[in-house]
């Protein structure tokens, strides 16, 4: 856990925060939901905007290049058989996919097909790969 907290901690905060608006909008009747500074669309949000999620999607990335390997070092010079390393990256790898799965939903479902793009996500697929690469 404390790993995946290393890696992908903006992440988690971003779809913490976006849950809590989305419950204080659906919390709300419909005349405070029309005054409510919360009720414009969710990339208009100050910590929501494109730049901003680009910002910590590029965290994100940094922390999987620099901080994971050195992560894997720590993990090979301990645990002398591969199958033991592999066996304890396998919950590291699965919540650092899962985190990613989660932001790209609500971004396929709050921005753009512009702002996607802009925001630069590497593709599931590849991230397995990437992860994959360090074992």
């Amino acid at each position: 856990m404390s790993v995946t907290k290393l890696v992908v901690d903006p992440m988690l905060s971003f779809v913490t925060k976006v849950t809590a608006v989305k419950v204080a909008l659906s919390s709300g009747s419909q005349d405070q939901k029309l005054d409510s500074v919360l009720a414009k669309p969710l990339k208009n949000q100050a910590f929501a905007t494109p730049d901003k999620v680009a910002e910590l999607v590029q965290k994100v990335n940094a922390s999987i290049q620099q901080e994971l390997p050195s992560v894997m070092a720590k993990m090979k010079l301990y645990l002398q058989n591969p199958s033991t390393r592999t066996i304890l990256f396998k919950p590291i790898k699965t919540n650092i996919v899962e985190a990613h799965l989660q932001v790209q939903s609500l971004l396929k479902s709050e921005y753009s097909s512009e702002d996607i793009h802009s925001i630069g996500m590497v593709s599931v697929q590849d991230l397995q790969i990437q992860l994959d690469s360090l074992l």
